[in-house]
């Protein structure tokens, strides 16, 4: 039954995209129809398969599966003394080994915080792809990033919103170091407030709880 509705979703796509091709030589005026490029359907199935299918890099994500906990380090300021704090997470593949679902829960400045995130690995991009909404802002963070497999750590960076420059973007890197079975740590970076130059702002260190 899962055969048959990939099957059928793969048909779908490949439909809406010939129906796109369409569309698009018939309003060539609104869009370059000259940057589409034909592909055979025999090609495209093929293309969409492998693009769907988990690899080696979602079986690493997979291999971090359970729960955690962490000890948090905070920094409002460079160079400033780091508050700390104790956060717990869970991590779950979903659609069958796709995608990384994380939940945290913990506090920040004396306040409780919950946030959650969506990892996977883009078969047709080769990178590492992130989402993350927490109960701290009302926006979505967006990250892509690469394996170093010298360092076993994904490095993602993204744009975020600036709520004390309206209207603006601020760039962030976050470094996932996969220590061993039971350790991983996660560091996250920002530009600082005055200068805007970047400095490290935050660092969970996990450990496996079961």
């Amino acid at each position: 039954m899962k055969n048959l509705l990939f099957l059928f979703s793969i048909t779908f796509l490949l439909t809406a995209c010939e129906k796109g091709k369409s569309v698009t030589e018939k309003n060539s005026a609104k869009t370059d129809s000259a940057e589409w490029k034909p592909v055979d359907s025999t090609v495209a199935t093929k293309a969409w398969m492998e693009y769907a299918t988990p690899g080696e890099m979602h079986k690493t994500l997979a291999s971090y599966d359970g729960n955690w906990t962490g000890v948090t380090s905070t920094w409002m300021e460079n160079g400033a003394k780091p508050e700390i704090s104790q956060s717990e997470c869970t991590n779950k593949m979903i659609f069958d080994g796709r995608y990384q679902h994380s939940t945290y829960k913990g506090s920040f400045m004396g306040m409780p915080f919950e946030g959650m995130s969506i990892m996977g690995y883009d078969n047709a991009k080769k990178k590492f792809v992130s989402t993350w909404i927490d109960n701290m802002g009302t926006g979505i963070m967006h990250a892509e990033g690469d394996w170093n497999p010298a360092q076993k750590s994904i490095e993602l960076k993204g744009k975020m919103t600036d709520p004390a420059r309206p209207g603006k973007d601020c760039d962030f890197r976050e470094v996932y170091t996969f220590t061993d079975a039971n350790n991983h740590v996660m560091e996250m970076y920002g530009p600082d407030s005055k200068t805007g130059k970047e400095y490290k702002t935050m660092e969970i260190k996990f450990t496996r709880k079961n």
